[in-house]
């Protein structure tokens, strides 16, 4: 008669015999991510979440990612930083030393992924991010860092060159910009291109970050009679300025903002306080735009929107790029190797719903922003790289007047 440990260890090699080999056996690759789902920017954080969750749920639907012979499933691990920057530090680093995850997506806006990223450095584990576009991020000359939104310095690019077009153009321009490393980044960019389009820059002030009382700016927005109005800053501040304007009765020609415009939240927290209102985008829902896992931009919005009931702006994009782009350095090393994949991410040249994607040297992308504005219900694409797209409503008419 055979002993207990005798058969548990025959029905252990029979179990191995029979269970099935090759792709089904193949180990997970693991993506980790630590994104804002509670606290001051929850609202944008979850276009991360929401994006990087889908885009693994096509991906493993159509069969994962193909390393070699096998065929691996994508799997996510994400923490909640609550909003907080050194919490986010500590939770990538418990990702990449304790949870052993294979590749790092990153957290939304710059002053998080300029800190996250001293990790995937640290540990030389490629992190591919869509949320931070500071021109900080990639001037450290870091190797795993590798961005897929265009530079800061470039947000007001195609809104400044739209501006030299219009009718009557601004005499004025005030420059408004928070005092964190994404806004820094765009007001530093912003300066340049205005005084070489000889634009009249008539103020140019920081405010804190997450501030909540624009009055004083305003007033002087109003003193000072300022024709254009160029705000850098997160969405909450942007509707707490737009509200302040208007009860203020602050009318410039122009608002241009860096975020919110394209946003569906925006426009319904405003309702019709954002008519005129003028932002930017690298990427529109068109179904120019192909894709290896989605079809198009087109397809991909309308099944987001089915999936979590909003619509997907940029970041929702950028986030499924990041995902779309790990696997396929994946796909092109035939390796989870991270300094392989990290090889292979600096020379990944390919098509997505986002757009095309190809990192430059120093880890970014840089896809040109559209500009656009809300007119009546509609988001309205206005000036892109060949020009003016639709004429804006311009001059912006007082409040009151509407």
């Amino acid at each position: 008669m055979l002993k207990t440990s005798t058969v548990s260890a025959l029905l252990l090699v029979a179990a191995a015999l029979t269970m099935p080999s090759g792709s089904a056996m193949a180990k997970d690759i693991v993506l980790g991510a630590s994104v804002q789902l509670t606290g001051p920017v929850a609202n944008t954080g979850r276009y991360y979440r929401d994006a990087y969750q889908f885009a693994i749920d096509r991906i493993n639907a159509a069969g994962g990612v193909k390393v070699g012979n096998e065929s691996h499933k994508l799997d996510l691990k994400l923490y909640d930083n609550q909003s907080d920057v050194n919490l986010s530090v500590r939770q990538y680093t418990q990702l990449v030393s304790q949870d052993k995850v294979d590749f790092l997506l990153g957290p939304f806006a710059s002053n998080f992924a300029l800190a996250d990223s001293a990790v995937s450095e640290k540990y030389r584990i490629p992190m591919v991010q869509g949320g931070g576009a500071s021109d900080q991020i990639f001037a450290r000359k870091f190797k795993y860092i590798f961005g897929t939104l265009a530079p800061a310095s470039n947000y007001f690019g195609s809104t400044v060159d739209m501006m030299k077009g219009v009718n009557p153009a601004p005499k004025s321009v005030a420059l408004l910009y928070a005092d964190d490393a994404f806004d820094v980044s765009v007001a530093e960019g912003t300066r340049s291109k205005l005084q070489k389009a000889g634009l009249s820059l008539a103020m140019d002030e920081r405010y804190s970050t997450n501030a909540t009382d624009f009055n004083s700016l305003l007033a002087q927005i109003k003193s000072k009679n300022i024709d254009a109005v160029l705000v850098a800053g997160h969405e909450t501040e942007i509707l707490n300025f737009v509200r302040q304007a208007k009860s203020l009765a602050v009318a410039p020609k122009m608002y241009s903002f860096t975020v919110g415009v394209p946003s569906e939240d925006f426009r319904k927290a405003l309702g019709k306080d954002a008519d005129y209102a003028f932002g930017m985008t690298a990427w529109l829902p068109s179904a120019e735009l192909k894709d290896r896992w989605f079809g198009d931009a087109a397809k991909f919005a309308s099944a987001y929107k089915e999936k979590f009931g909003y619509d997907p702006d940029y970041h929702a994009a950028s986030g499924v790029a990041d995902v779309e782009a790990l696997v396929q350095a994946v796909e092109n090393a035939g390796s989870t190797d991270p300094q392989k994949v990290r090889d292979a991410l600096s020379k990944v040249k390919f098509d997505s719903l986002y757009g095309r994607v190809a990192f430059n040297e120093n880890g970014q992308i840089d896809l040109p922003q559209i500009v656009v504005q809300v007119q009546g219900d509609a988001l309205v694409a206005i000036y892109g790289v060949d020009g003016m797209i639709k004429e804006p409503k311009y001059p912006m008419p007082a409040w009151d007047a509407r």
